[in-house]
């Protein structure tokens, strides 16, 4: 077995690990893991100044194979402050998923005195980790599953309904090299229609066509925790609506676009 989910083989090629495939189709992707590799391409891109990615938006154009895929960046818009970095994942010449990340200048502020509820309120509060590892439900299996290690905070996630989870990488993204605290926050963040479905798994489908991250601190640790709701409209469409925790604070709001309809 593995011990990444990406292996490099040059040239900005990854050769994907069992560890990507997810629930549906061992041989496609969850798309968490690739989320992941985009944002590291994105952080990795040489700037002229150092930065850090305040929002990710990940659009899946496409099935993800199990497969060796292509990464490549580009600098859409750069400044003296803020820039915009694009990537992409291609398979035999075919974009799968591509992110566009704003990056700004990191700094170092003195802050005045703030509000007392900026870092504690009340829809804010972290979840308890659980002291011990969660099961995962009946029939729910597949590659990603599998080399997360989970821990249910609330809710029912083998039922319809909002729910929270904690998890953290079993496996680092690429070998040798520790994940940072966006790569793992994407790695999680993808999975929020997932955990907080409202329609019978064996009878609806409820696809995401996209992912957006915005950041509101930077995630620290190895456990992310998401916070998920999902509503749906009969116009065949829904929205699932995440909060996303580190081990202190709240580091992020996520949202996917859902494309729903009966299988």
């Amino acid at each position: 077995m593995s011990d990444a989910f990406f292996l490099p083989v040059g040239d900005g090629r990854y050769s994907s690990t069992e560890h990507t495939s997810g629930p549906w189709d061992p041989a496609l992707q969850h798309a968490g893991p690739p989320s992941a590799l985009l944002a590291r391409a994105i952080e990795n891109e040489p700037g002229p100044w150092p930065g850090i990615v305040t929002r990710l938006s990940v659009d899946i154009l496409g099935p993800v194979p199990v497969a060796e895929l292509s990464v490549r960046t580009t600098v859409l818009r750069s400044g003296r402050s803020v820039e915009l970095v694009s990537a992409e994942l291609d398979h035999e010449g075919r974009t799968a998923i591509r992110a566009n990340g704003w990056r700004v200048r990191r700094a170092d502020l003195a802050l005045p005195p703030l509000p007392p509820a900026h870092d504690a309120p009340p829809d804010e509060t972290v979840p308890d980790l659980p002291d011990a590892p969660s099961p995962l439900p009946e029939g729910w299996s597949g590659g990603y599953l599998n080399a997360m290690e989970w821990r249910h905070a609330s809710g029912i996630w083998a039922t319809p309904g909002a729910a929270a989870v904690w998890g953290r990488m079993r496996y680092p993204l690429v070998p040798e090299e520790t994940p940072t605290g966006l790569q793992r926050l994407m790695a999680i963040a993808d999975s929020g229609n997932g955990i907080s479905f409202v329609l019978p798994l064996e009878s609806w489908f409820f696809i995401n066509t996209d992912l957006t991250v915005h950041l509101a601190a930077e995630p620290t640790g190895d456990w992310i925790c998401l916070d998920a709701r999902t509503r749906v409209d009969a116009a065949g469409f829904g929205l699932a609506s995440s909060r996303l925790f580190d081990r202190t604070r709240l580091v992020g709001r996520g949202a996917q676009s859902l494309y729903i309809g009966p299988r």
